[in-house]
């Protein structure tokens, strides 16, 4: 994978701006902040975003990936507002679950989500390096 950053530009913070990959492509719906049983154990924002990259995690660990093989994110959220103004413990949950991975994202606040509880939704592309020819 190569991260694409004009050398002119400001450094990204917490993000890539562009990411090159070859390999398979592994396509993550978008997660919400539930467990496997489809419940919601918070209605805290942070808590929700932890529980959603947890989320894609499994998910790639089915298609024999890891956060490492991320190339983009993309995030929704209900409240842009409560996102900047807890920024910080975001990036906390973020490094927890994914490490100083940072694929390209995107964020976007929308009016709501179709789970009526959910606070953040992210999907996510990886792309799995061929495996080498012997």
């Amino acid at each position: 994978m190569q991260v694409l950053h004009p050398k002119h530009w400001a450094a990204a913070k917490g993000f890539s701006n562009g990411v090159a990959a070859e390999g398979r492509q592994v396509f993550v719906a978008g997660q919400v902040g539930w467990n496997a049983q489809q419940e919601f154990a918070s209605d805290d924002f942070v808590a929700q975003v932890e529980q959603a990259l947890r989320n894609i995690v499994e998910v790639l660990a089915e298609a024999g990936a890891g956060p490492e093989h991320l190339v983009r994110l993309t995030w929704y959220v209900t409240d842009k507002r409560e996102y900047l103004a807890r920024l910080r413990e975001v990036g906390q949950a973020y490094r927890r679950v994914i490490g100083r991975h940072y694929p390209a994202m995107a964020l976007v606040q929308v009016v709501a989500l179709v789970e009526d509880r959910a606070k953040v939704e992210i999907e996510a592309t990886a792309v799995v390096p061929n495996a080498p020819n012997p």
